[in-house]
Formats: structure tokens, sequence, C-alpha cells
């Protein structure tokens, strides 16, 4: 299982990126999952369900499933914060995780540039990004990708992390 991070500031695109992106390379055949870190606490539970009701309880672990999905939902309560190592354990077998957030992860990050935002790149102090997306003219010695060229950005990764492509 390779990792590659998608990296940025906040409205970037990183989002949209990635979801233009996954297309792209399930389509060349890969298994492609993603692990998202919010910077701030989420639920996908709703009160007054009966899974809500089991967390509250105190479960550490609600899993909830029917014939379309399950999704495991696991408090962390005293727990220190999860390590993305953690996260990649839990995850099935697949070609390709992409991670967006985790930006002090030390993995292969494209990073998504849009000066527009009013912050300055992230590339110059990180070694492990690998290439920048962007439409913006920068000066840079890593490859820059066109932000909005999808099959280039899955060939750069494909390539980097030297992945196999399969036929559907």
């Amino acid at each position: 299982m390779k990792v590659f991070g998608i990296a940025g500031y906040s409205g970037s695109g990183k989002t949209t990126l990635l979801e233009k992106l996954i297309p792209q390379l399930t389509g060349r055949g890969l298994k492609v999952s993603v692990i998202k870190h919010a910077h701030h606490g989420f639920d996908i539970d709703r009160p007054g369900k009966d899974s809500y009701r089991h967390r509250e309880a105190g479960a550490s672990e609600v899993l909830l499933s029917c014939n379309d999905r399950w999704a495991l939902m696991h408090e962390r309560r005293a727990d220190s914060d999860v390590t993305l190592n953690e996260l990649l354990e839990r995850l099935a077998p697949c070609d390709l995780v992409l991670i967006e957030g985790f930006k002090q992860e030390p993995v292969p990050k494209l990073e998504v540039y849009r000066p527009e935002n009013g912050k300055p790149p992230l590339f110059p102090e990180r070694d492990d990004i690998v290439a920048v997306a962007t439409d913006a003219e920068i000066v840079t010695t890593l490859p820059k990708l066109p932000l909005n060229d999808m099959a280039a950005i899955a060939s750069f990764i494909i390539a980097t992390l030297n992945l196999p492509e399969r036929s559907c």
C-alpha cells in the first residue's frame, strides 16, 4: 500500500482536486482509499439515533452497517492523538492511499497552491513536497502540474510511486 499526500492551505482546492483525481486513478485500475484529517471534531452520527446513544453510553467502538456500506466509529476519549500509521493499519488493502491534511507527515506530497489565498507556498519549507499543482507563475525546481489537468497529476503520482496500471 503506497501513500501520497495532497497538501495546501484551507480553501486551496484539495478536496476538489481529490474528487476529480480519484476517478482518473481508479480508471487506470488502481484501488484507491482516502484518509482526510479534520482539524475540528466531527460527527457522522445524529443525536437520538441508536448508534449515537451507544457511543454516548460509553462504547469504545460502534460499527454501523447496511447493504451498501459500513462505518466504524472509534472513540478516542482519553487516548493520545491518532497517528497516520494507526489509521493506515485500519484500512483494507489497496494500491494507493491518498491523504488530505497531515501536512507534517513525511510522505510524498503534491501541494495545491493558489496565490489568491494570500498564503505563501509550502514547498520552500517542506522537503516532502515533490510537485506543485497550480496555475500561477511560480519559481521552483519541482515539477509544476496544471491545477486542472487530472490526467497529468494521476500520471505523476503513478510514476512517482511506481504504481502498476491495470486495465479495468
